[in-house]
């Protein structure tokens, strides 16, 4: 089994703010993402991929203005069983005060998600570790190459779990799909110029953590003992720019 980062997380208050804050931080308009219905959540996208990192890309997420008070619990599938469950909470802790307040202020680095070919596999590994990552939901959105496809864990309760740094998992495509990474934003989005060089993480809870990392077969990441961060350090057009978490 292997994992490796496949987004970089950044919720925003609103998209608006999130697109002039990465202008102003990054040098750089990201690109049109989507809806994603049964979370009330949409998103800009745009490539940060390098040769160590080959899928990456970077996410701004934000809940949209028509659902920003709550959403209606969804019927979402569980690829698992075929069954139906309910799940009320957003993804990523997007229902959490203290984010919301948070991102009053600025667009915030919260998580990151990471790819890999068999979501059970990865789920049982962590279960096996104490850690419940959620259920594998089905998820989808438009684009304009065809229909993106994905089975993502979200937990009933939408928490990411040590602060956002252990991440949550992601399967493209359907289990029969000959290419389930045809359509991975990594194969539709434009270069951005900007990369990502590296990805850190500081937790109390280190140990642990490098035993969910071990696990699931994650590389990429580096970790050591400390308050809850998660560091991004990216290459842009105005430089070097190194993103936190800072425990949010």
């Amino acid at each position: 089994m292997g994992a490796q980062i496949d987004h970089i997380v950044v919720v925003a208050q609103t998209l608006e703010q999130g697109i002039a804050w990465c202008e102003a931080t990054l040098g750089i308009t990201p690109n049109e993402g989507g809806e994603h219905k049964q979370f009330g959540t949409h998103n800009c996208l745009f490539k940060i991929a390098t040769p160590q990192y080959p899928l990456a890309y970077f996410e701004i997420i934000a809940i949209k203005p028509d659902a920003t008070n709550s959403i209606a619990p969804q019927a979402i599938s569980t690829p698992a069983t075929g069954q139906k469950r309910i799940n009320s909470a957003r993804w990523f802790d997007m229902d959490d005060a203290a984010l919301q307040k948070a991102v009053v202020v600025e667009p915030r680095l919260v998580h990151f998600v990471a790819q890999t070919a068999d979501i059970q596999a990865a789920k049982s590994a962590l279960k096996l570790q104490g850690i419940d990552r959620g259920t594998a939901v089905e998820a989808s959105r438009h684009t304009r190459k065809g229909r993106l496809e994905w089975k993502i864990t979200v937990r009933d309760d939408g928490q990411r779990l040590f602060n956002g740094t252990l991440p949550s998992l992601i399967q493209w495509g359907k289990n029969a799909d000959a290419e389930p990474l045809r359509l991975h934003p990594r194969n539709t989005l434009p270069r951005s110029g900007v990369s990502l060089q590296s990805v850190a993480v500081t937790s109390p809870s280190a140990d642990k953590l490098q035993a969910a990392y071990t696990a699931i077969g994650l590389s990429g990441v580096t970790i050591a003992q400390g308050e809850p961060n998660l560091t991004v350090t990216l290459r842009t057009p105005k430089g070097v720019v190194t993103l936190q978490s800072m425990g949010i």
